[in-house]
C-alpha cells in the first residue's frame, strides 16, 4: 500500500503539473452534455419564411397566422413576385415560401377548393419533412371547403439524405484532416527537435508557417476531390453548381482550419495535448455546423455560437454550389465571415508561433 500510494501521489500531481489536459477532461464532459442537450434537437421550429401574397385579403392573413403560430414557421420576409421568392430560398435566407394567389380568396368564398403553394428548400430533408407535413395539416384545418396546399420540395425532391449528407461529409472531413493534423505535424517538430534546427536556418517565421500548411492544402484538394467523384458516382450525388467556384472558396475553408491547426500548436506542448485541443474544437464543429442535426432547432446561444465556426459557413457553401446550383451572388456573406475569420486566426498564429520561437 505504502508504495501503490506514492504512485497514485506521483500521477496528482503530474496531473497538476499538465493543467491544460486537466481542464479538459474536466471541462469537456460537460460542454459534451451541454451541446447534446440543448444543440441536439430534431424538432425543427421557427424556419425562416417568406410571403408572397397576391390575394391581400382577410381569410389569406387568417392562414398566415396559423402558420406563424403553429411556431414551425416564422415569417420574416414578403416577396411581390416570384423571383424574390426563389432569391431568398437560392441564397438560404428563408427555408420555405408561401404563395397565394390573386383568386385565393374569391375562391373559398364561391365554395370552391382554393389552391396555396409553398415551396421548401429541401437540402435538409429533415427541415423539409418537418415543413411539408406541417403545411399539410394547417390546409385541412381551414375547412371547409379545405384548402389544397400544392408543397413543392426544391434541390432535393426525393428528400435523399445521401444529397444532404455527402457534401457535409466532405465539410467535417477537411475541419478535421486539416485541424488535426496540421496541429499534430508541428507539435512532433517541436518533440523531435527538428523545428529547432529550422529556426537556426535562415527561414522566417512567417515563410516557414506558409512551408508548413502548403503541402497540406495540396493533401485537402486530393482528398476533396476523392470525396466528390466517391459522392457523384458511388452515391449519385449531382454537382449543380460551379466546381471550379468549389475549389476556390474551399481554399478560404482550408486556410481557416489550418490557421486553427497552427493556433493549437502554440498552446500545446505534446502531441496528446495537440489532440485534445484539435477534438475540442472538432467536436461542436460536427454539432453546431448543421452537419447533422438543423441550426433552426437550436436553442439561441447555441445557434449563435455556430457563427463562430468555420466549418457553418463552409457547408453552407457546399450544400449551395453543389445542391442548388448558386453562385457567388448568393455566397458573398459566407465567403466574407470566411475571410474574416481566416485572416484573424492566421494573423494570431502567426504572432503566436514567433513567440513560441523566440
Amino acid at each position: 500500500m505504502k508504495r501503490l500510494s506514492a504512485i497514485i501521489y506521483k500521477e496528482f500531481i503530474q496531473m497538476r503539473r499538465d493543467r491544460p489536459t486537466l481542464m479538459m477532461m474536466i471541462l469537456l464532459p460537460v460542454i459534451q452534455l451541454l451541446l447534446f442537450g440543448f444543440a441536439v434537437n430534431t424538432d425543427v421550429k421557427h424556419l425562416p419564411t417568406v410571403v408572397w401574397d397576391q390575394s391581400r385579403s382577410q381569410v389569406s392573413r387568417e392562414i398566415l397566422a396559423a402558420f406563424q403560430n403553429s411556431q414551425y414557421f416564422d415569417l420574416k420576409y414578403t416577396a411581390e413576385n416570384y423571383r424574390e421568392v426563389t432569391a431568398y430560398l437560392d441564397s438560404g435566407r428563408a427555408r420555405v415560401g408561401i404563395i397565394f394567389p390573386p383568386d385565393f380568396a374569391q375562391k373559398l368564398k364561391r365554395g370552391e377548393q382554393a389552391q396555396l403553394q409553398v415551396i421548401i428548400d429541401a437540402s435538409d430533408p429533415m427541415t423539409a419533412s418537418s415543413a411539408l407535413s406541417t403545411s399539410q395539416l394547417l390546409g385541412q384545418m381551414k375547412s371547409p371547403p379545405p384548402i389544397d396546399v400544392r408543397v413543392r420540395a426544391w434541390y432535393n425532391p426525393d428528400l435523399l439524405s445521401t444529397n444532404f449528407m455527402v457534401p457535409g461529409l466532405l465539410g467535417v472531413i477537411l475541419t478535421i484532416a486539416m485541424v488535426l493534423f496540421t496541429a499534430l505535424a508541428v507539435v512532433r517538430e517541436r518533440e523531435r527537435g527538428t523545428l529547432e534546427q529550422l529556426i537556426v536556418t535562415p527561414i522566417r517565421p512567417a515563410e516557414l508557417i506558409i512551408g508548413k500548411i502548403l503541402p497540406y492544402i495540396g493533401v485537402a484538394f486530393v482528398m476533396m476531390t476523392l470525396a466528390l467523384l466517391a459522392g457523384v458516382i458511388v452515391f449519385q450525388v449531382p454537382i449543380n453548381g460551379s466546381v471550379g467556384l468549389l475549389y476556390l472558396l474551399s481554399l478560404l475553408f482550408m486556410l481557416s482550419c489550418l490557421g486553427i491547426g497552427i493556433l493549437i500548436s502554440t498552446v500545446a506542448r505534446n502531441q496528446r495535448q495537440a489532440m485534445q485541443m484539435a477534438f475540442f474544437f472538432i467536436f461542436p464543429s460536427i454539432l453546431l455546423s448543421g452537419f447533422v442535426f438543423p441550426r433552426e432547432a437550436m436553442p439561441p446561444f447555441f445557434y449563435a455560437l455556430g457563427y463562430l465556426i468555420p466549418t457553418t459557413y463552409f457547408l453552407q457553401i457546399l450544400r449551395g454550389i453543389i445542391l442548388k446550383g448558386i453562385g457567388i451572388t448568393y455566397l458573398w456573406e459566407q465567403v466574407i465571415s470566411l475571410l474574416i475569420f481566416g485572416l484573424l486566426v492566421n494573423l494570431i498564429s502567426i504572432i503566436r508561433f514567433r513567440k513560441s520561437l523566440s
